[in-house]
C-alpha cells in the first residue's frame, strides 16, 4: 500500500486514539464516581440514567480540553506534547468535574479520590498516547519532500523540519535558478510525498502551486502577509463573478464591545485569585535586593497609541540605565535569581491584570513592544505596525505558537492570523491554552547571544514580493 492510500486512514486512526482514550477515562471516572461519589447526593442518588448523564458530561469536558491543548494531534504533535496536552486535559477535566460534584455533595467532598483519578488518567493517556504514536510511526512514516528555495535559503525552516524527523525528511533541495521546466521535473521525480515552495516570487509559486495541484500532489508554503490577509475574506456572490471582501478594519464594534466585557471578566477573577501569589513574589523581590518591586516601561497599543506597562522586576536595578534597550538573552547577566523564577513561571507578567483592567490592554492580543525597537522592526519590516489594528495582550496568537526568540517577521504573521480570525471562541480557547505553556521552557527562552528578534527581516520582507 503507498503512502497516497495509506494517507486516508491517518484520519481515522486519530479519531479512534481519541476514541479510546476518553473512553478509558469515563469508565475510570465511572468507577471512582460510582464508588466515592454518587451515594453522597444532596437529596438521593441519581437512577441510573442520572449516573450515565453525569459519565456523558465528563467526556463532553475531556473532549472540549483536548480541542484546546492540542490533546486530538496525535500523530502529529511531538510524543511528549501530546501526552502533556493529554494530562493538562484530564487534570481540567477533572478539577471541573469536582467543582460540579462539589455543588451536588451535601458537604465539602473528598478530594483524594479525584486526586487519585487523575493520577491513573494521566497513567492512561501516557500509555495510550505512547502505543498510537508508535502506531502511528510505523504506519505511516515520514514524508520525503522536495524543498524548492528562491534567492534566499531555507536553513531555518530545513532545521526546524529536521527537528522532526518522525514527520518530514527534506530528501531533496532544488533553487528555481535551475528553471521552471527542471522545476517541474524535479517535482515529479522527488516530490510525490510533498513540496515545499519557500521564499518564491508570488508569480512562480502560483504557477508551481498549480502544477502541484492538477498532479494531485501535497504542497507545503510560507504564507506571505497578502495571503494571511485574504485568508478569512468574506465571500460575495453579488454578481457571477466571484469576490471577495477583505475589510481590512480590525475589529467591529459588537466585536470590539464583547472582547472589553471579557477583559473585565477575566482580569477581575485573574487578580482575585492571583493575589497571593503576586504578594509572595514582591516579597521575595524585595528581600533580595531591597530595590523596588514593580518596574514600567513605554509599551504599544492599539493605533500606536502609548501607555506604561507593569511587571514584576526581574533583572537588577537601572538593567538598562546606558538607555540602550536589549532584549533578554540565555543566561542574561542582569537577570536576578527570583527573576529567573517568575520569569520562567510567567509569574513576572501578572501585574498586567491591571493594565488589563485599565483598558490599555486586552487578555488576548499582540505582544506590546517597546517603541524604540517596534520603530526599528518596522524599517526593516513597514508592515509590522499592522499588528496595532487590535489592543495589545497579556497572551496571543504569537505568544502560543511562537517562543520568545522566534523572529519579528514570523511574529507579525502569526499576529495577522489572529487578527484576521478573530472571534470570543478563539479569545476563550487562547486564554486556557495559555496555561499549557506557563511551564513551556522553549516558550520562555532567550534569545542566543547576539541573536536579534528582526535577523533576517530585511530579506523576509524581500520574499514578501
Amino acid at each position: 500500500m503507498n503512502y497516497k492510500n495509506r494517507e486516508q486512514y491517518k484520519h481515522l486512526m486519530r479519531v479512534l486514539a481519541v476514541a479510546a482514550i476518553v473512553l478509558l477515562e469515563c469508565a475510570v471516572f465511572s468507577v471512582f464516581w460510582d464508588r466515592y461519589y454518587a451515594s453522597h447526593l444532596w437529596l438521593e442518588p441519581f437512577w441510573d440514567k442520572g449516573n450515565q448523564i453525569i459519565v456523558v458530561i465528563y467526556g463532553i469536558f475531556l473532549l472540549v480540553f483536548m480541542y484546546i491543548y492540542g490533546g486530538m494531534k496525535i500523530g502529529y504533535m511531538k510524543g511528549s506534547s501530546i501526552i502533556y496536552s493529554q494530562m493538562m486535559t484530564a487534570f481540567c477535566a477533572n478539577a471541573l468535574m469536582y467543582l460540579q460534584i462539589i455543588l451536588l455533595w451535601r458537604h465539602l467532598p473528598y478530594i483524594l479520590p479525584m486526586v487519585g483519578m487523575t493520577l491513573v488518567d494521566f497513567a492512561l493517556a501516557g500509555i495510550v498516547s505512547w502505543l498510537f504514536e508508535k502506531t502511528f510511526a510505523r504506519l505511516f512514516p515520514p514524508r520525503e519532500v522536495l524543498l524548492i528555495y528562491g534567492e534566499y535559503p531555507m536553513e531555518s525552516l530545513e532545521l526546524k523540519m529536521n527537528q522532526r524527523p518522525d514527520k518530514y525528511i527534506v530528501a531533496h533541495k532544488v533553487s528555481v535558478e535551475v528553471g521552471e521546466k527542471e522545476l517541474c521535473r524535479q517535482i515529479d521525480a522527488y516530490g510525490q510525498e510533498g513540496v515545499i515552495l519557500g521564499d518564491l516570487h508570488s508569480e512562480l509559486r502560483n504557477r508551481l502551486l498549480k502544477y502541484c495541484y492538477a498532479k494531485e500532489i501535497r504542497v507545503y508554503l510560507t504564507p506571505k502577509l497578502s495571503d494571511i490577509m485574504v485568508r478569512k475574506a468574506e465571500a460575495l456572490h453579488i454578481f457571477d463573478t466571484p469576490l471577495l471582501l477583505a475589510r481590512n478594519s480590525g475589529l467591529s464594534f459588537d466585536q470590539r464591545f464583547c472582547k472589553r466585557l471579557l477583559d473585565l471578566l477575566v482580569s477581575t477573577i485573574l487578580l482575585v485569585i492571583t493575589s497571593p501569589i503576586m504578594l509572595i513574589a514582591a516579597l521575595c523581590i524585595k528581600l533580595y535586593d531591597h530595590g523596588p518591586v514593580f518596574f514600567k516601561q513605554k509599551r504599544l497599543t492599539i493605533g500606536g497609541k502609548e501607555f506604561y506597562v507593569y511587571k514584576f522586576r526581574s533583572m537588577i536595578v537601572d538593567a538598562e540605565k546606558d538607555g540602550v534597550a536589549r532584549l533578554a538573552t540565555k543566561n542574561d547577566s542582569r537577570i536576578t535569581p527570583v527573576g529567573k523564577v517568575i520569569r520562567a513561571t510567567r509569574i513576572d507578567e501578572l501585574p498586567q491584570l491591571l493594565n488589563i483592567f485599565k483598558g490599555d490592554m486586552s487578555v488576548v492580543g499582540p505582544r506590546p513592544e517597546r517603541p524604540e525597537i517596534a520603530k526599528e522592526y518596522e524599517e526593516s519590516i513597514p508592515e509590522f505596525a499592522y499588528r496595532l489594528k487590535v489592543k495589545a495582550g497579556l497572551t496571543g496568537y504569537a505568544q502560543i505558537y511562537g517562543k520568545y526568540n522566534t523572529t519579528a517577521y514570523d511574529k507579525l504573521k502569526l499576529d495577522l492570523m489572529y487578527i484576521e480570525s478573530y472571534s470570543i471562541l478563539e479569545d476563550l480557547k487562547l486564554i486556557l491554552a495559555t496555561f499549557k505553556i506557563v511551564f513551556t521552557k522553549e516558550s520562555t527562552e532567550g534569545l542566543e547571544e547576539g541573536q536579534t528578534i528582526s535577523l533576517n527581516a530585511k530579506e523576509e520582507e524581500k520574499k514578501d514580493v
